[in-house]
């Protein structure tokens, strides 16, 4: 992962509900999201207590068809802004292609350049023999499978109200060619705000992979809203020096009223 690309947001993001990694996680229905929403975060970095406007990333999700298929086609794309470029310039763009009946992946790109580092992904999930076909080859994988954009929609429409501090929330994710069961831990309910308002909200700690930056471990946190839109409304972490902090900045065309929001900025 590195600072201020799409794969460590996405990833703080990305949060599932089986008992076990892939096991009843094919059957849900959409009632979070819908056609033509659009949310947009600002990132910041955190040095001894000053926060830094580094960039921006944004989430938008259309209907498509796919091999005749009519799917949800999720856009995410992150940048920095014009002055952090002089220092790391990061142009991020991920793609997936979402049954819209399922909500499972069935495409997945991502075009990456975050400073001297670029990398292109393709990866077409073939769900009837459970594959993962890439540039370099063809992996197993479990029943439903997610990739790092799928999952934080799939996410989005599960009831969190049967849980209790300190469950674990496990999941697997393909990415980079490689297969990651992981979980993330949820905390409980507050009260956060943020620029775009304050919040009645769900708090977790994602058990992350080793990264350039970040470590192994729970390190992370991750608010989304206490609502059945559960928008991701902060991400916050420790790196190797200072911190970083994805906070919601635009929420438009929401598919059900916003009703964990308390008040405006």
């Amino acid at each position: 992962m590195r600072i201020f690309g799409l794969n460590g947001i996405c990833l703080l993001m990305a949060f599932c509900l089986p008992e076990t990694p892939g096991e009843g996680f094919c059957d849900v229905k959409n009632t979070a999201f819908h056609a033509g929403e659009s949310v947009t975060y600002q990132i910041y970095y955190t040095l001894a207590g000053i926060y830094i406007e580094a960039g921006q990333v944004n989430f938008s999700c259309r209907v498509e068809q796919l091999n005749d298929k009519p799917v949800y086609h999720i856009i995410a794309e992150g940048k920095t802004l014009p002055f952090y470029d002089h220092f790391y310039k990061v142009r991020d763009k991920y793609e997936s292609f979402i049954d819209t009946a399922s909500l499972q992946p069935y495409k997945f790109l991502r075009s990456v350049r975050e400073g001297d580092f670029q990398k292109k992904e393709n990866i077409s999930f073939n769900k009837t023999v459970g594959t993962a076909i890439t540039n370099d080859g063809v992996y197993k994988v479990p029943p439903c499978v997610q990739d790092v954009l799928s999952a934080m929609y799939y996410a989005r429409n599960l009831n969190f109200d049967q849980m209790r501090p300190g469950d674990k929330i496990q999941f697997f994710m393909f990415l980079d060619n490689q297969l990651y069961p992981s979980y993330i831990r949820y905390l409980g309910r507050e009260i956060i705000k943020t620029k775009y308002g304050k919040f009645h909200a769900i708090r977790f700690k994602p058990l992350l992979i080793k990264g350039t930056l970040f470590e192994a471990g729970e390190k992370m946190t991750v608010w989304v809203s206490d609502d059945p839109d559960h928008i991701p409304l902060r991400v916050e972490s420790p790196v190797t020096v200072g911190s970083v902090k994805a906070d919601l900045m635009d929420f438009r065309n929401r598919r059900v009223p916003l009703t964990s929001q308390i008040s405006l900025r």
